[in-house]
């Protein structure tokens, strides 16, 4: 059961306001807040970031 508390799902919502979302993990020791990535968004066809959504 603990690993469920130190590496809880997240979902990332792209900035772009395309509404596409991936779904990963974190490690809560390292990222204590909210986690930005810039990953792809296929809707808008080039990198963007994406910022955790609780």
């Amino acid at each position: 059961m603990a690993r469920n508390e130190l590496r809880p799902v997240v979902k990332l919502r792209s900035t772009a306001g395309t509404g596409y979302t991936y779904v990963t993990r974190k490690n809560r020791r390292n990222d204590p807040d909210r986690v930005t990535l810039r990953k792809y968004d296929p809707r808008a066809g080039r990198h963007v970031l994406f910022r955790e959504e609780r």
